[in-house]
């Protein structure tokens, strides 16, 4: 499970942050001054950093250095001058969002920074028993065999294989693939899996997807 420290001296913000990204399969930490983060910091390993630029004790900008060097850091700011963009992008941060800011759209760049991290670590592709996902490419080889995806379906397999192990909801699966806030039950994730699946059947890898009835989706 991936952990995210949340650097924001708003208890309620801080708060909403926190429910939000734990309903969605992340462990969060939380820091409400700059002082609280570097602490925290330096004595747990964190994957995400999710930073208030303006924070009681140690200002973040003078956090973004350090916390670069380990983990990646999203900012979190009312400023929304350019002057303070370029600065902390220029210390290490890898992304800038202007508050207020839509929950769906942090965490699509959150997963953005860990499927980055992920295809880096993974040579520039991802891999599962017989199956290779090349994200560059958007291309899959199931068996050997190349496999004709959409985007969705690519990005649907892509957020599974990199957790093999995890179940993920409907809801997740669409967030991740879409870039959308799941508002309502339908079949559109059903429709894809099964479309996935009749695509896998010819290499006999289509059982790899297996269902947690009343939960989701995960690889078998």
């Amino acid at each position: 499970m991936q952990r995210i420290l949340i650097a924001e001296d708003d208890e309620k913000n801080n708060q909403m942050l926190k429910e939000y990204l734990e309903g969605h399969g992340y462990a969060c930490t939380q820091a409400y001054s700059g002082s609280e983060a570097k602490l925290l910091f330096s004595m747990e390993e964190f994957d995400l950093v999710l930073l208030d630029l303006m924070l009681p004790g140690i200002p973040g900008e003078e956090l973004v250095a350090s916390f670069s060097e380990k983990a990646p850091v999203i900012v979190l700011s009312a400023k929304s001058g350019l002057d303070s963009k370029v600065e902390v992008l220029s210390s290490g941060a890898e992304d800038y969002l202007t508050k207020p800011f839509d929950l769906p759209e942090l965490l699509v760049r959150i997963q953005v920074q860990f499927r980055r991290r992920n295809k880096q670590g993974a040579g520039g592709g991802y891999s599962y028993r017989e199956w290779v996902l090349n994200p560059d490419t958007q291309e899959m080889t199931a068996g050997g065999e190349p496999v004709e995806l959409t985007r969705h379906e690519f990005l649907i397999l892509e957020l599974l294989i990199q957790n093999p192990r995890r179940v993920f909801t409907k809801q997740m699966i669409y967030e991740y693939a879409w870039g959308e806030e799941y508002l309502a039950e339908d079949k559109t994730i059903n429709v894809h899996i099964s479309n996935i699946r009749s695509k896998l059947k010819k290499s006999g890898t289509d059982q790899y997807i297996q269902t947690v009835w009343g939960m989701g989706f995960k690889l078998s």
